[in-house]
């Protein structure tokens, strides 16, 4: 059955758990029950701070809530799961695994997989792993992200799990502190949390002496749950089951918002599979490239090449810039590198630590940039930005705050 066959008894659900939601229909004169998807209003971050995270602290029977970060009104974000929705999410993400797991090829049999490891920050996706790996029948252990990164390398070096489920930041860590990270036997890798751009991938996994198809990448938020994972055969990330996607021109969703390019779009989602957070046409604000469906063992499904940034009112100009694309390019020259990318007064600053970084790759890395990224040749060639500096860190600098590295452009 297709999820917008339940589009309707769905709206009735959000509508008892969130009864703002019907103030909204009714203010545009929406019928929740003889309506398109269409029709709904867009949930857009002005709309969830108005109605949904400022209201009464919820209190039903066996609630997990994740608090993120403050609002514009200054209260912290409760983002609520009820058990229903941990164990949709928990499925969701067990039958990934999975399928990841045991797919084989004639030439390459499933990669025996006994002992896993979660290695994460805080929140739904570390919270829930242990769960995940016990269903898949799994010896599994965990590790805070709190702890020195010496501890991470040492754990993995005398628990020696062949999964390793983390985030890029954190892998980012791992390799740059090991010797060798050959030695911990990894042979698979599931990455949550942050862009993966694919020559990272490819080269982490050169790192590990594994194949680029032993790395998937997953593509979640904790307001909506599982979206999307990587499959490397059809070069795409295809979009979770439960879930709705619709690619939309920024500007449709706030006039204040630039056009993005001809196959770039912002991903709105209505999942299916979510109570307790009001996700019907819920504006991720994050752009997807070459947006399509496609048909996948007779069945249609919605797909796209990656996320390639994300837009927001504070971003003025940084709209039209590319984290992914940055990454990308730095990628190609070296294998090892981690990043920290700034815009300041105008100036696109990009700092890159590495240990096989040679002064002279700084002047091609700078070219490349410029004249590989379009947007970024275009916005200094209008001068919206007044250039690009590419720098070398210390290998001892610290690059981000905390322990753990957020993959953004810094302002």
């Amino acid at each position: 059955m297709s999820p917008l066959a339940l589009l309707h008894p769905h709206i009735k659900r959000i509508v008892q758990h969130h009864p703002w939601y019907n103030t909204l229909l009714q203010q545009d004169g929406i019928d929740p029950q003889a309506c398109q998807l269409s029709d709904l209003p867009l949930i857009t971050s002005d709309i969830l701070e108005q109605h949904y995270f400022t209201g009464r602290a919820r209190e039903e029977e066996g609630l997990s809530v994740y608090k993120t970060s403050g609002t514009s009104s200054g209260v912290r974000k409760a983002i609520y799961y009820s058990k229903e929705d941990d164990e949709n999410y928990i499925d969701a993400k067990t039958a990934c695994f999975q399928d990841w797991m045991t797919a084989s090829t004639a030439a390459e049999p499933p990669v025996p997989i006994r002992r896993a490891f979660a290695d994460m920050g805080t929140g739904h996706a570390a919270n829930t792993a242990l769960t995940i790996f016990d269903r898949l029948g799994l010896e599994a252990d965990s590790l805070s992200f709190s702890l020195p990164i010496e501890e991470h390398i040492a754990r993995l070096e005398s628990y020696r799990p062949e999964l390793l489920y983390t985030m890029p930041s954190i892998l980012d860590a791992i390799v740059s502190h090991a010797e060798e990270p050959k030695q911990f036997g990894i042979k698979k890798i599931i990455l949550v949390g942050e862009i993966a751009p694919l020559q990272w991938q490819h080269n982490m996994a050169e790192r590990f002496g594994i194949e680029p198809q032993h790395i998937l990448d997953t593509y979640g938020s904790i307001e909506v749950g599982a979206i999307a994972s990587y499959s490397h055969e059809l070069g795409l990330y295809v979009i979770a089951d439960g879930i709705y996607a619709e690619a939309i021109p920024a500007e449709q969703i706030d006039d204040s918002f630039e056009p993005l390019k001809e196959n770039e779009a912002v991903l709105v989602l209505t999942s299916f599979v979510r109570s307790l957070f009001p996700a019907m046409r819920y504006v991720t604000y994050d752009v997807a490239r070459d947006f399509q469906t496609i048909c996948i063992d007779g069945k249609q499904r919605q797909c796209f090449s990656c996320i390639s940034k994300r837009i927001g009112t504070d971003l003025k100009h940084g709209e039209k810039i590319s984290l992914y694309d940055i990454e990308s390019v730095v990628h190609q020259y070296i294998h090892d590198a981690q990043l920290r990318v700034r815009l300041h007064e105008n100036k696109l600053l990009v700092h890159i630590q590495s240990k096989s970084l040679k002064d002279e790759m700084l002047v091609h890395i700078k070219h490349a940039i410029e004249h590989k990224i379009g947007d970024i040749g275009q916005m200094i060639q209008n001068r919206m930005l007044e250039g690009i500096s590419v720098t070398r860190a210390a290998e001892n600098e610290q690059l981000e705050r905390g322990t753990v590295k957020s993959k953004k452009i810094y302002f």
